[in-house]
Order: structure tokens, then sequence, then C-alpha cells
């Protein structure tokens, strides 16, 4: 027996040390994920000053937050939440069918304080009844803003998104915003993205339309999404990819 021991007791000083998943010796980070997210459509003629989302319950800390503002471009004050967070505008102001008077601006605030009852708003100094769509999204877990996309493809029955490239897992949100004077439409996603909020069924007073989805990618690669959207019409699109 006791040579046996002696032979268990060599084996396991020979066999290697045990290490955590990082190599760091600290638990690996929590994955990124969706969070919480709402959209507020108001049509024209409804709308209200300021134009307000309905709550939703964010994670205290370490959450990304997306807020949209698309509608009349007098209409595009900042953003501001209930838990007063530093917003950051991205890319460019991009204006619907060329047209100055409407515009869609995109804003990210990382590392963001939340909990329930959460609401973003914007002010409506031109145009108070006018009509405004405004996504909301939370991305738990998330440290950076990897990659963002922008384009605006000319109309089209399949409208392809710029490409991001991540370094690892991520969650990517896609957004459509489309240009044509309708107001019955699909727009649907390929590449394994899947559909959280659209306005696209909208009244007959007209309003913005809008869809928003998302994908979890479990690897580094480079990803983009196509919209297949009837009838025809142009988009204002944006691909968003955050990291932990």
């Amino acid at each position: 027996m006791a040579a046996a021991l002696l032979a268990a007791g060599q084996a396991a000083a020979q066999a290697p040390p045990a290490v955590t998943p990082t190599g760091t010796g600290m638990p690996p980070a929590a994955a990124v994920t969706l969070g919480a997210h709402t959209l507020l459509a108001q049509s024209e003629g409804f709308g209200t000053d300021p134009a307000v989302t309905a709550p939703i319950a964010t994670r205290p800390g370490g959450s990304a937050l997306i807020v949209f503002n698309g509608g009349y471009a007098g209409n595009a004050a900042p953003p501001v939440d209930s838990y007063a967070n530093r917003w950051t505008r991205l890319g460019r102001v991009t204006y619907g069918n060329g047209y100055d008077g409407f515009d869609v601006k995109a804003y990210v605030a990382l590392r963001a304080r939340g909990g329930p009852g959460h609401t973003v708003s914007f002010a409506k100094r031109a145009n108070a009844a006018g009509e405004i769509s405004v996504p909301f999204v939370e991305v738990r877990n998330a440290g950076r803003l990897q990659d963002v996309a922008q384009n605006y493809p000319a109309a089209g029955l399949v409208l392809t998104s710029g490409s991001v490239t991540t370094t690892g897992p991520a969650t990517l949100v896609a957004l459509w915003w489309g240009d044509g004077a309708v107001t019955r439409m699909t727009a649907t996603p390929n590449n394994g993205f899947t559909v959280i909020d659209r306005f696209l069924m909208l009244p007959d007073n007209s309003g913005v339309q809008c869809a928003v989805a998302f994908r979890q990618v479990d690897a580094a690669g480079t990803y983009n999404v196509s919209w297949i959207g009837a009838p025809i019409q142009g988009a204002i699109l944006w691909l968003l990819a955050f990291q932990s």
C-alpha cells in the first residue's frame, strides 16, 4: 500500500497545475448578451414633447446602451435618460431620401448606470406633434463598442449593411430605417439575425418605419446583414458589434 501511495503522490506532483479558462488566475468575464429593449413610435400629428420611451429594467452596471432618434431633424436634441448617463453620438447624420428635414441619429452610453424604470427621452423643439421612432437597446456585459458600420444603399429588394469585425464573442445589433412613402411593409434580416422590435405597419397619418435585430456570435470574424424588404425602398442601415 505504501508503494501505491508513493506512486500516486509522484503522479500528482508531475501533473500540470490547473488554470482558469482565461489563464490569468481570474474567473472568465461574463458573456456579452442582449438585454432589455423597447421601441417608441409616435405617428405624425400625435407626438408629444418630450418623446419618452416605455420603461425597461436595465442592469445596475456593466451594460452598453444604444438609442436612436429617427424623425424631424429639428427634434434631434441629445438624449436624456432617467439614470443620467453620458451619451456619445455615433457616425454621421444621415438624411432620409436626401431631404434635410428628416434624419436618423445614433447614440451610445458605455459602462452605463441602470435599474428599474429606465427611460430615455428626446426634447422635440421644432415639432412636438411630429412623428418619431426611438429604439432603446441594452447590451449586457459589454465593455466596448468593437466596431460599427453605417450605410445608405439605394432602393432595392435586398439591402446589405456594411461589415463589422470582432475579435471574439460579440452581440451584434442591426437597424433598418426605410425611406419609402409607404405605410405597410416587411423587412426581414438574414445571416442569423432575429428581429426584436419593429414599426412596419404604420397608420395612415404616417410614421417613421424602423426594425431592430440582433445576433449573438461566438467567435472572431467579419459579419454583415442583408434585409429583404417589400415594397422596394431604400433604407438607412446600421450594424454595431459589442464585446465584453
